[in-house]
């Protein structure tokens, strides 16, 4: 009995031993099991978080009247994700979430956007009217003055998009090709982000700050470089707020906002800006400075800006030849001269910032071969979708302005416009358009 005994009892214990040695293998694969679902959780939290903040940046707000009024007048706004990327978000305006900003993306909604005490505001889908498509949206141009590889390259980089391309020769202020002129020509539209430019000059130019002054922005800060990358709505709002409304006036009509760009463009139509201050219920001046809200920009005020700031300060009128004899005697026109030249390194870093790693960032999937200085703008008003990309680019050979306008639906933002930028840029690189410039050029402010 007792060796039976022994037997069964040692049978036991090996048993046991063995399902004790097989427990203790599994453990840390247990742990590292539960740590890698951990990890996974994270990427997938991190990943949502990122999309989130893609969403914020700068359209036309959207939430419900409802979401309005959960909250008590000079509350803040909604917090957004992309402002966490700076620290934490905070208002985009001393009031209740009347308003809050939508992303830069196709998506529709308020997706990401949460009240200052936590709760997500309800969902507004915008209902957009507008096309994003036209399919043929150079009808009608007149092309006989201009450089036909310049043409070529917009015309592909447009495609069927409801929008126009505008390239200019910044030396000169020739209009080297104008896809879907009746658009480029027309009254404009509400510039959007890329009212920031001449706010910056402008604050610049007051001393109010530099490149790399930190500007408080609740309890986190930004520069000008970081604010220019990736479109800081409240950074902007915060400068036009100090800079106040006439000093945004005067510099915005210096900059050749609020009157006609060209010289004797048959069809040109002028863009508007107002006359005083915005009321504060449409957000005021900051609101004018962070989205252009009550102004009315062209394509080709906001080329003639960005050819300045391509040449080193001289703001030309802009001539859009009308057959090969014009643009062979083409003789440039000077509607003043701009003292910008030492604040254009201090809004270049920012702008070639855009396009290395912020808004515009979609633009180097099609072109690497340059630096691209470039600013995105992405709004809406009355059911269409604005988006902007203004850009200039340079080479020891030349240098061309570039502004592309899409106007539309979901379809339609800034950085998509920055994608079609890029493929401009590539076709006129494929062309050797920017090795096949003869020589140099100057700045027109040094002559």
């Amino acid at each position: 009995m007792l060796s039976i005994w022994s037997t069964r009892s040692g049978r036991a214990v090996a048993t046991a031993l063995l399902i004790f040695c097989l427990v203790l293998q599994a453990f840390p694969a247990s742990i590292s099991t539960r740590r890698e679902s951990r990890g996974n959780r994270k990427v997938k939290e991190s990943a949502s978080t990122e999309r989130r903040m893609a969403a914020s940046r700068h359209s036309r707000p959207v939430t419900s009247q409802k979401a309005s009024k959960a909250q008590p007048k000079g509350k803040a706004a909604g917090k957004t994700k992309a402002a966490a990327k700076g620290g934490k978000a905070a208002s985009r305006m001393g009031k209740a979430t009347s308003r809050a900003e939508v992303a830069e993306a196709p998506k529709k909604g308020a997706k990401g956007l949460r009240t200052a005490r936590g709760k997500r505001p309800a969902k507004v889908w915008e209902r957009f009217t507008a096309s994003s498509y036209d399919g043929n949206p150079e009808a009608g141009d007149l092309t006989a003055g201009e450089d036909p590889a310049v043409r070529r390259a917009a015309v592909d980089a447009l495609g069927t998009m409801n929008g126009t391309v505008v390239a200019i020769d910044p030396s000169n202020g020739r209009i080297l090709a104008m896809v879907n002129q009746k658009l480029a020509l027309s009254s404009g539209a509400q510039p959007c982000s890329t009212i920031k430019i001449s706010v910056a000059l402008a604050a610049l130019s007051e001393g109010i700050v530099t490149k790399d002054t930190p500007v408080k922005l609740g309890n986190w800060q930004l520069n000008m470089n970081q604010a220019l990358a990736h479109s800081n709505n409240m950074y902007f709002e915060t400068l036009g707020r100090r800079l106040g409304f006439q000093k945004v006036s005067y510099y915005a009509h210096q900059y050749g906002l609020g009157e006609l760009a060209g010289w004797n463009i048959p069809g040109e139509r002028l863009g508007t800006y107002p006359t005083e201050e915005i009321p504060a219920s449409e957000g005021g001046v900051g609101r004018m400075c962070s989205f252009g809200e009550g102004v009315s920009m062209t394509p080709l005020q906001l080329g003639a800006l960005l050819a300045s700031l391509a040449n080193g300060g001289t703001l030309y009128y802009l001539q859009h030849p009308r057959n090969a004899t014009e643009a062979t005697h083409f003789q440039p026109r000077v509607k003043r001269y701009l003292d910008i030249a030492p604040l254009i390194p201090e809004v270049s870093e920012g702008m070639l910032g855009a396009t290395q790693y912020g808004t515009a960032r979609k633009l180097r999937t099609s072109f690497t071969a340059e630096d691209v200085f470039g600013k995105t703008g992405t709004c809406s008003n009355d059911g269409t979708r604005f988006g902007w990309f203004g850009s200039f680019t340079t080479s020891q050979y030349g240098r061309i302005v570039t502004v592309i306008f899409l106007q539309g639906d979901h379809a339609v933002f800034g950085p998509k416009a920055a994608e079609l930028a890029g493929r401009f840029y590539r076709n006129l690189e494929e062309d050797h358009y920017f090795a096949g410039n003869a020589s140099p050029v100057r700045a027109a402010s040094a002559r």
